[in-house]
């Protein structure tokens, strides 16, 4: 008999809240602040930091950082705007640093 199978997740790594759908990745191949980062369409049960500007690899955007609501871990950020035309495609989008979330439902 075949298993039930929920949809696959991303926790947060310290309180295993349950933050982003595999479905809403867009690329694996991003860089945090330390190291490895992955670009998701959404992101859930997180909290959003004031707005600042910083200077990225592409460029300058203004990012607020993002946070998991229960344990108040930074996950990683926010792009709220980007400067260069050929950014833009991040706006509204999240970086969730792979060395801050855990694989569920796999």
């Amino acid at each position: 008999m075949a298993e039930l199978v929920g949809p696959r997740l991303y926790s947060c790594c310290n309180c295993r809240n349950q933050v982003a759908l595999h479905d809403d990745v867009i690329s694996k191949s991003f860089q945090g602040r330390n190291g490895r980062a992955f670009l998701f369409s959404h992101a859930m049960n997180i909290m959003v930091g004031p707005k600042e500007d910083r200077q990225l690899m592409t460029g300058l955007h203004t990012v607020a950082d993002v946070y998991c609501c229960d344990c108040r871990e930074v996950l990683g950020w926010k792009y709220e705007r980007a400067y260069e035309e050929s950014q833009k495609y991040k706006e509204g989008k999240f970086i969730l640093e792979k060395s801050k979330i855990v694989i569920e439902n796999w």
